[in-house]
């Protein structure tokens, strides 16, 4: 019995080292822009050179930048709203829909998350081409809703299922139709599902970058900005401060939207604890 209990400690001091290991292989790169976007100098090396906001300051009064943060936003919100509203009917469907259709479309809708970025990019950019959008600011819309959609399927699936059917039955039998049903019990209660799947298919848009590539037209987005700073040295600073903003909101999104998701699946669990004995 002892010796069990030492193997089982043996393997849990690994696996705790290989997580620790992983976990700083993974996250210091991206600790480390914040830190040299501080840096007094144009180059990211040790030793640092000293404190500065002047990397910050530069991005301020940009047209070039302004510009594509505004297109990110736009293309980000509209691209958001339509993954969401996709993404409730794909899953409301699924689960209560009944019908091997509504769960086959389900099974479509999560499938570009396992399709590699560049296969997705050159396939939207062959079938934009065929039906006359070509590059363009709505073709970017169209390719991030399918890019944002799994996770949106996933969020509002999750949230529903959750949702004690004992609710809906009673609607029913009181009367509602389905529709009814839908917009005055299901979608109230799962109000922070829907504001947390929106809040990650933003964030999933305004980052994206493989599909912009092949998809943008003369209106560069912020990921595209990015990536044409990066060949030329001196504007590197700027990009590594513009990372780090980014990085900062991108944490500060996607928290939120976890929070709101748990705080939606701790409230549709209560209904049902509150049941009496």
């Amino acid at each position: 019995m002892s010796a069990t209990r030492t193997d089982i400690n043996t393997g849990g001091r690994w696996l705790g080292l290989y997580v620790l290991g992983y976990l700083v292989f993974l996250y210091l790169p991206v600790l480390l822009i914040p830190l040299f976007s501080f840096n007094n100098s144009i180059q990211a090396a040790f030793p640092l050179q000293g404190f500065t906001l002047e990397w910050y300051e530069t991005l301020y009064g940009n047209p070039v930048l302004s510009g594509a943060l505004a297109n990110s936003l736009v293309i980000a919100a509209v691209a958001a709203t339509g993954a969401t509203l996709c993404g409730i009917t794909v899953s409301y469907m699924d689960l209560y829909g009944r019908s091997p259709l509504a769960a086959t479309i389900s099974a479509i809708a999560r499938l570009p998350i396992l399709i590699p970025g560049v296969i997705v990019g050159i396939s939207l950019l062959i079938l934009v081409n065929l039906i006359g959008l070509g590059p363009s600011r709505v073709s970017i819309v169209l390719g991030h809703i399918l890019v944002a959609l799994p996770t949106t399927v996933v969020v509002m699936r999750s949230r529903f299922a959750a949702i004690p059917k004992t609710i809906r039955e009673a609607a029913l039998d009181l009367g509602a139709s389905d529709w009814t049903t839908f917009r005055r019990v299901m979608l109230p209660l799962s109000a922070p599902a829907v504001l947390s799947a929106f809040m990650l298919a933003f964030l999933i848009s305004f980052d994206e970058f493989i599909v912009v590539f092949f998809l943008a037209g003369t209106e560069p987005t912020l990921p595209l900005y990015i990536w044409s700073q990066l060949r030329f040295p001196r504007s590197l600073p700027t990009v590594m401060a513009l990372g780090t903003v980014i990085l900062a909101v991108s944490f500060i999104i996607a928290g939120s939207a976890e929070i709101l998701r748990h705080r939606g699946l701790g409230a549709a669990r209560r209904p049902a604890a509150a049941k009496p004995a």
